[in-house]
């Protein structure tokens, strides 16, 4: 199902990702995004704005769950007991979508570049995906829809990230 014209964007104040052939959406997402708000800064944990791609597409053959750390599969499989022993973990399953940003000065290059800042769309665990945000940056996906969505994108998709 990769198409290249298939095409995200994000709604930070609605919390919801929506997947797009061309003009035409094709199904919404519930997400979560950062804590701290929007912001390009390095070290800022806000979520950036603009316009970016997937640069790349990570875990596809990982089953539901993976733990991923440093965009490699750890090989643990997410439990609830990890989070207990682990609370202030930031989780990143199943699958990652890698963004780079397209704006030069915005959300590419120097201290606002999105891509070395290593913001995703990541898989989470279920109850980390709440209308309340709390994400490191990144934005975050219930394991069964980032799946989903992996299957309908391919790296050069357009991810437009509106407040």
């Amino acid at each position: 199902m990769n198409n290249p014209k298939r095409n995200i964007i994000v709604s930070i104040g609605d919390q919801l990702l929506s997947l797009y052939d061309g003009h035409t959406m094709i199904k919404s997402y519930s997400v979560c995004n950062a804590k701290n708000g929007v912001g390009e800064q390095f070290g800022s944990e806000c979520t950036p704005r603009g316009q970016h791609i997937i640069r790349a597409k990570i875990g596809g053959e990982q089953p539901l769950g993976s733990v991923f750390v440093g965009r490699r599969f750890t090989g643990e499989i997410y439990q609830n007991k990890y989070a207990k022993s682990q609370p202030n973990r930031d989780w990143i399953l199943t699958r990652i979508l890698w963004l780079s940003g397209l704006e030069k000065g915005k959300n590419r290059l120097g201290q606002v570049d999105t891509m070395r800042r290593y913001i995703y769309i990541h898989g989470a665990p279920d109850e980390l995906v709440t209308k309340i945000p709390s994400s490191h940056g990144c934005i975050r996906m219930l394991n069964d829809d980032v799946m989903d969505l992996f299957e309908h994108v391919v790296v050069g998709s357009t991810v437009l990230i509106n407040e």
